[in-house]
């Protein structure tokens, strides 16, 4: 949801700079390649409410207002690093949404039906958190699950193919090299391969 004066990323696709972010060492963020895709996943409207869970430097809690504009945001985390800092970028990013502090099973709960679910970070109860998700999306809606652990993947892609309310599910690996300037040319460096699964609610 957007505040009326002027943001910073007024562009329609996603994948807003890392740079443009306020950053803090110890809270990740989700980079822009991962993010337009993650977003893709989601087939979103401006009316949709979302929430993304594990919602970090708030990276993707930004991009989700800015598709959702006439829509409901909410953003979730444990860390209270993470949500200090995701409510700055909204701030920074003049953008709205609701920010909870705590475990995610919990405020779950709590939250209304929702058109999709971004979960970036299970702390290790990933089955659990998958099918309360689930159980939080409106009929037809998005699921879209990152992660960089293989246990996690392991779980979740198990988790995600048993269930009975899912359809249309995809397995995305992301492999991301960024150049870097040399002194005789450019080289690649590769980032931590990523795994996307996305999935619909019959």
């Amino acid at each position: 949801m957007l505040h009326n004066s002027k943001i910073i990323w007024d562009n329609k696709t996603p994948g807003i700079p890392d740079e443009f972010f306020l950053r803090e060492e110890e809270v990740p963020i989700t980079k822009e390649e991962v993010r337009s895709i993650v977003i893709s996943k989601l087939r979103l409207k401006e009316t949709n409410s979302v929430i993304d869970i594990g919602c970090g430097s708030g990276s993707i809690t930004v991009e989700l207002c800015l598709q959702c504009q006439k829509g409901k945001v909410f953003g979730v985390d444990l860390d209270l690093q993470a949500v200090s800092l995701t409510k700055k970028n909204l701030e920074q990013f003049k953008v709205y949404a609701e920010i909870r502090q705590g475990d995610a099973m919990d405020i779950l709960e709590s939250l209304p039906f929702v058109d999709g679910i971004v979960i970036g970070g299970t702390t290790g109860r990933t089955e659990e958190l998958i099918n309360r998700s689930i159980n939080k999306l409106n009929n037809g809606g998005r699921l879209v699950i990152t992660t960089i652990l293989i246990e996690t993947m392991f779980k979740a892609m198990k988790t995600v193919n048993e269930s009975n309310f899912l359809e249309d599910i995809d397995f995305t690996q992301i492999i991301i090299s960024k150049g870097r300037r040399t002194k005789t040319g450019t080289m690649l460096l590769a980032r931590n391969p990523v795994l996307v699964i996305s999935a619909t609610k019959k």
